[in-house]
């Protein structure tokens, strides 16, 4: 009997694996998209090996249905109930505390494993709200209990439907929705409707995939130094002097709050005419506005990190507000339609509804943004916001949280402000005049994420439970302080790259008469617009800006070159010496930076008289890779890491400040979340420039901190190679760089104790 029972349910699940298209007789109502049934509610990621070949097929079947007349189908109809899919992200995530070692979180085994256990949410609201005060548990299922329905907040749901709603004619979005239909002149030149409506043909597509660029230089009274990359020739990009918020296009909300909002940034020096912008945000808006990729490389946390941050919030709810008033509206014309008109006209949409992503370190960093976010939408009252109470307690800080009495470097104290857990990730759906926090992000506009975060729910080749179907229909990638997860893990950044803007598994119940042209034709990426903000020129950011941005409006990059380095910040006497080693490529430079130093730098060391000698090492590889070669030496030496242990760094700082051990390892990124001052440096040795310009003089000074420095003789080596142009130019400046590439030879420094 058992045997019967099994047969029959997997005849059920054979059966139920057949996606079928409901046939539209004379309605003016949308192709229905019918899911999976009961007896396999997975996602297409979830299912076994002989359903995938199906899955794909399946999709493709329903792109067919577009070029097919529905008298031609004879699928029956299905029940429109049995069509929810999963929401989006569906696990809880892990404890990650901002007090425990910050960079345990990331680059260690820590983030390599798998995705963390996934909770099974019950099919009631009630219970479903109820869940609200575990971390992150924004949806939940488990594919391997059968039927598990979508994550729904029923009591905001029909609210924050883009399906449902309508234009509200008293909002005033609807009068300026009918000036983006009508056809003047003035109102064709939105940036927004340009860019989103311009219809790439084939041949356009197959030369942005295989012709190179063109580029072309220009300098701007703020940003500098600008690098622009375009395939076409395009309309030359000149910075405005000064903006009016009403010539920016902005949607009619934000034109009145804006100013308001921004009003802390903005100075007496500001002329008179505008009084919105600081001259940062103007030269930066005005290139965001035309939807071109920008990477900015000199976004600074005490300085411009804030103005920063308004400025591409302002652009992504712009973008947001736009897209969904445009689809409101279609809504009413498509509901006064007669029946059977063609309802081609009305493609506003994506695959998916996410159309923003923003990619930030800690949740201080997306508790800001959401902060901003409701200062602009806040016209005469206040919005509501949904689950704001949780939001706080989950990304908010507890100030009692702080130790006391922690003396750190003013740019420590701002990166490490607030909370600073950096796994989470947080859907916000933005309608009207509402705002929904947690929202499922299937149902979300806009998706507020760290790269841990992302990773955890896209989840690697082979495992069961990942999701990345959300990512395929994004319109605006932003990624703020991307230098921050070169100290995290950078594979994360590459892993979410290599899975935005993909064709999704499943039709996660999208009217794909709605749906653009662009996206069904997995053009997706060759409209999005990338928008990189950094503290560094670095090669590996460089790499994704350059590999990973496909835009055909083409590319912006700051390149300013720095003409004094953070040597000229030295404040004691010490002499100087960078040593070349030669590399045939690039891969090779790590063996060669190895040999190099075990052969001709560290024999220099062995000397007792050479105590006291602190080795700088960037990388955490290079750091295994050199304590291993210590130990089988059976060197004098202790170490430090961002695994290192409280009692282990305190034993370690001891040993080396008495001599007891004559060499420390010490890595870049101990240094990063920690800044601790390491006493008792006589001899400091650079195994490779450090990431961030300024650390060069920061360990430097460190030799100032001991009782005796005056007495000692002190000694700095630095190991550079041709691939580290960009941090050796941080560090010695533009002039000098040139001089110590053409050059062969070593070179002697020596600061004097005041600036050079």
């Amino acid at each position: 009997m058992q045997c019967v029972l099994v047969l029959l349910q997997r005849l059920r699940s054979l059966q139920g694996r057949r996606c079928q298209v409901t046939r539209v007789s004379g309605r003016p109502e949308a192709t229905q998209i019918c899911e999976l049934p009961e007896t396999s509610d997975k996602s297409s990621a979830e299912s076994d090996s002989e359903a995938e070949v199906e899955q794909v097929s399946v999709y493709h079947k329903l792109l067919a249905t577009l070029k097919t007349s529905p008298e031609s189908e004879s699928e029956e109809e299905e029940d429109e109930s049995e069509s929810e899919e999963d929401a989006g992200e569906s696990e809880t995530e892990m404890d990650s505390k901002g007090s425990q070692e910050p960079g345990e979180a990331d680059g260690g085994e820590e983030d390599k494993n798998g995705v963390p256990e996934q909770e099974e949410v019950t099919d009631t609201a009630e219970q479903t709200l109820g869940q609200e005060q575990a971390d992150g548990a924004e949806t939940s299922c488990d594919p391997s209990h059968g039927v598990i329905e979508e994550f729904t907040d029923v009591k905001h749901e029909s609210e924050f439907s883009l399906e449902t709603n309508f234009m509200e004619e008293e909002s005033g979005d609807c009068n300026a929705d009918k000036r983006d239909s009508s056809s003047s002149p003035a109102f064709s030149e939105d940036p927004f409707k340009q860019h989103m409506d311009k219809e790439l043909e084939e041949k356009e597509v197959e030369k942005m995939s295989t012709l190179p660029k063109t580029s072309s230089q220009s300098k701007w009274p703020r940003l500098g130094q600008l690098m622009f990359s375009t395939l076409e020739k395009h309309k030359p990009l000149k910075a405005d002097k000064e903006v009016d918020v009403k010539q920016l296009y902005l949607h009619k909300p934000l034109e009145s709050t804006w100013p308001k909002v921004n009003k802390q940034f903005l100075s007496s020096v500001n002329k008179p005419s505008d009084t919105s912008f600081t001259p940062l945000q103007r030269e930066l808006f005005c290139i965001m506005n035309t939807y071109r990729d920008l990477f900015y490389p000199e976004r600074n946390a005490l300085t411009n990190g804030e103005e920063i941050r308004h400025a591409y919030c302002l652009h992504a709810l712009n973008h947001v507000l736009k897209a969904n008033a445009q689809v409101l509206s279609n809504n009413a014309k498509r509901r006064d339609q007669k029946p059977g008109t063609d309802n081609d006209d009305h493609r506003d949409q994506g695959l998916t509804r996410p159309k923003v992503l923003m990619i930030v370190p800690f949740r201080e960093c997306a508790l800001r943004i959401v902060h901003i976010f409701i200062s602009l939408l806040e016209v005469k009252r206040k919005i509501d916001v949904s689950n704001k109470k949780r939001f706080k307690g989950e990304f908010g800080s507890d100030p009692e949280e702080k130790p006391p009495n922690l003396k750190r470097p003013e740019d420590y104290e701002a990166v490490f402000a607030g909370n600073i857990d950096d796994h989470f990730r947080i859907g916000v759906a933005i309608l009207q005049k509402s705002m929904r926090l947690y929202a499922p992000f299937y149902s979300s506009d806009i998706i507020i994420a760290s790269p841990l975060g992302m990773r955890t729910i896209i989840g690697a080749e082979g495992e069961k439970k990942r999701d990345f179907d959300f990512l395929s229909s994004i319109e605006i990638l932003i990624i703020d302080q991307a230098d921050i997860y070169l100290m995290q893990n950078w594979e994360h950044v590459l892993h979410l790259m290599k899975h935005i803007n993909l064709l999704p598994l499943d039709s996660h119940g999208v009217d794909f008469s709605r749906v653009r042209m662009l996206n069904l034709n997995n053009w997706s990426k060759y409209y999005r617009q990338t928008l990189l903000f950094s503290a560094l020129q670095d090669p590996q950011i460089n790499s994704v800006f350059n590999k990973h941005c496909f835009n055909y409006m083409g590319q912006v990059a700051v390149r300013n070159v720095p003409l004094s380095g953070s040597i000229s910040h030295v404040v004691v006497q010490l002499p100087h010496v960078f040593r070349r080693l030669e590399a045939e490529n690039l891969t090779s430079v790590i063996d060669t930076r190895f040999q190099f130093f075990i052969d001709k730098v560290l024999p220099e060391y062995r000397d007792a008289i050479m105590s006291h000698t602190l080795i700088y090492v960037p990388s955490y590889f290079d750091y295994v890779r050199l304590r291993n070669y210590f130990k089988k030496e059976r060197l004098n030496f202790t170490h430090i890491c961002e695994y290192t242990k409280k009692a282990g760094v305190c034993r370690a700082r001891r040993f080396f400040l008495k001599g007891e051990k004559q060499f420390l390892l010490f890595t870049e990124r101990f240094h990063f979340y920690k800044r601790y001052t390491i006493k008792g440096i006589r001899n400091l040795i650079f195994y490779e420039l450090p990431t961030y310009s300024h650390f060069y003089s920061e360990i430097c000074n460190m030799m100032k901190a001991t009782d005796n420095g005056a007495d000692a003789t002190w000694t700095c080596t630095v190991l550079y190679s041709k691939y580290d142009a960009q941090k050796l130019a941080a560090v010695v400046g533009i002039d000098r760089t040139a001089q110590m590439l053409q050059s062969k030879k070593n070179v002697h420094l020596f600061v004097t104790g005041e600036n050079e």
